[in-house]
């Protein structure tokens, strides 16, 4: 008789059913072994409401994580009870809440954005493009796949965003010679790959089994790949992955270096400019709430208290003749 399989390897069989993502994965496996070693290693199942509570407000009271830290850990203990250990918990309303500080986010103006982005080069400034000019998130230009641009109608199909949802934005026109000399490029490292007997490419929600052939399809290739191949630690298959986020953060970082910008500006801070610099065009918010993917529009006006402005549009006395 076999045995049972253990707990967190019940989590990560449950995830996969689900089709979350493998990061996802890692950082829910991570809390549920925390969890676990709080209280002494004891099974979850011998656990309760108040014993998650204790969890929670000891990761903001001891360990002052930030409130999405904490939030996060509280998904991963409710996806272990409610997904697979088929116990519905009370509202966990007696959790200390980590604060979350209200920050305005940091925008860069046209003229320093232009700066930055001079100061990258390659596939990084192609991603950083993308950033800005159309709005995407780091995490979705780096998992953009090459079926999802269409030059013809200067969209991008945005897979899988924040949410699992699906939206189109735009192509910036200064990037369409750029990034079909780059996907030339890309196209030869695929031919290589596949007369190598490689060439195939990680699918969500399990294409592969449906369409074995489809991971070697050119169009399911990732945009921006990966210099090696590696070993998918799900699949055991090797594949080519695509890049590596922290390479374009680290780029990021080095081109503010050189800019000789104080701003704190990542990635994201590019995102935040494309949205800051289209109100300030004067496009409706609603269209910038749907090029962003924004469920709420209340999301979206964080951007409209950024606006180079001054204090609320409002014209100092100072300034008035």
């Amino acid at each position: 008789m076999l045995n049972p399989p253990k707990l967190l390897d019940q989590v990560r069989e449950k995830l996969r059913v689900e089709h979350y993502a493998i990061r996802t994965e890692q950082t829910y496996v991570d809390w549920i072994r925390r969890y676990i070693l709080f209280h002494d290693k004891r099974h979850p199942k011998e656990l309760g409401a108040a014993d998650v509570e204790a969890f929670l407000t000891h990761l903001a009271v001891a360990g002052k994580v930030a409130a999405s830290t904490q939030n996060q850990a509280k998904s991963a203990l409710l996806f272990l009870y409610r997904e697979v250990l088929e116990i519905e918990l009370p509202w966990l309303d007696k959790v200390t809440q980590a604060k979350a500080p209200k920050r305005l986010p940091v925008v860069l103006t046209v003229a320093e954005t232009r700066t930055v982005l001079s100061h990258l080069g390659g596939t990084h400034a192609l991603i950083a493009g993308l950033l800005y000019g159309a709005g995407m998130r780091l995490m979705e230009a780096v998992r953009l796949r090459v079926k999802d641009i269409d030059f013809a109608r200067h969209e991008i199909l945005v897979r899988e965003g924040k949410g699992g949802k699906n939206r189109v934005t735009m192509l910036p026109e200064t990037l369409v010679a750029a990034l079909k000399l780059h996907l030339a490029r890309v196209k030869a490292l695929h031919d290589e790959d596949l007369a190598l007997g490689f060439g195939d490419v990680y699918l969500p929600f399990a294409l592969d089994r449906k369409n074995t052939a489809a991971g070697r399809e050119w169009g399911w290739q990732y945009v921006f790949p990966s210099r090696n191949l590696s070993i998918d630690p799900r699949s055991g298959k090797t594949r080519r992955h695509h890049v590596d986020e922290k390479g374009v953060q680290r780029a990021m970082k080095q081109a503010v270096r050189d800019a000789g910008l104080t701003k704190p500006a990542t990635p994201h801070t590019l995102r935040h400019s494309f949205a800051t610099h289209l109100l300030q065009s004067g496009y409706d918010i609603r269209t910038v709430q749907e090029l962003l993917g924004h469920a709420d529009v209340a999301t979206t006006m964080i951007y409209t208290h950024v606006l180079n402005r001054g204090g609320r549009g409002v014209i100092s006395p100072m300034d008035q003749h």
